[in-house]
């Protein structure tokens, strides 16, 4: 099965700037991109990895990439909340055939704080990366 490098958004970001070919799949929920924003990137594909609000995992995440014109060697970067959807949604990616895939590590909103709070630990939006909010 293909490798899924783990990266920092960060460093993802770098990537897919240097990469004309690469895209950016962000896999959460419309609810998230609405209320919580997305990447400001023109190679952004937002195709979701589970359902709101049930959270089941879509059967045709796989066939809705392929849709999206997304080829399966092309390089593929993955984000979510904190970089476990994301993940899961790669795994998926990788058994169905895609062999340059990218999970974002610490995904949009990061990792929990003290106090349970996402956005001051690490992720896209504490990195300082471009992003828009509806």
């Amino acid at each position: 099965m293909t490798e899924i490098r783990q990266i920092p958004s960060a460093e993802a970001a770098k990537a897919i700037a240097a990469d004309a070919n690469a895209v950016l799949v962000d896999v959460r929920t419309t609810a998230e991109w609405a209320y919580v924003g997305v990447p400001a990137l023109p190679n952004l594909h937002r195709i979701s990895w589970q359902s709101f609000p049930t959270g089941a995992v879509d059967p045709d995440f796989v066939a809705k990439v392929k849709q999206a014109g997304i080829a399966t060697d092309q390089p593929v970067f993955l984000i979510c909340r904190s970089g476990a959807r994301s993940q899961a949604a790669a795994m998926a990616l990788a058994e169905a055939g895609y062999t340059d895939l990218t999970n974002v590590s610490d995904g949009f909103e990061g990792t929990l704080d003290p106090a349970k709070h996402r956005g001051t630990v690490n992720g896209w939006k504490q990195a300082g990366l471009p992003w828009v909010q509806s």
